[in-house]
């Protein structure tokens, strides 16, 4: 089993940058990638980006291409999320997932307990 725990989220203005981590533990050895979703109040989770652990191979989202930069440290088993001039409508509980790296939700199949990004005007 693998357990995932985020940090990192908060309360940042429009145009501000905050990271997001995602901790990995267990039996990480059996995971082939990782990845960020996000879930605003009324409307369904979303794929934000994904990372592969062995050649570091990315996946965006159009909304975030240039602005979010998704990495990750295979000697600390953690993912991180760089967000960069954030918007208000990047508000939302942000997840990491383990899985196939895909944008899919079925695709992954451990889910960390979330991080809520709010981001004022």
């Amino acid at each position: 089993q693998v357990q995932l725990v985020e940090s990192g989220g908060g309360l940042v203005q429009a145009g501000g940058s905050l990271r997001l981590s995602c901790a990995a533990s267990g039996r990480t050895s059996n995971t082939y990638a990782m990845g960020w979703f996000r879930q605003a109040p009324g409307k369904e989770r979303e794929f934000v980006a994904a990372i592969t652990w062995s050649a570091g191979t990315t996946l965006y989202t159009d909304s975030v291409k240039g602005r979010f930069i998704i990495s990750r440290d295979n000697a600390k088993n953690t993912v991180y999320l760089q967000m960069n001039s954030l918007k208000v409508e990047d508000t939302a509980v942000y997840s990491c997932a383990a899985g196939g790296g895909s944008t899919r939700t079925e695709s992954y199949h451990t889910w960390g307990q979330g991080t809520q990004v709010t981001v004022s005007s």
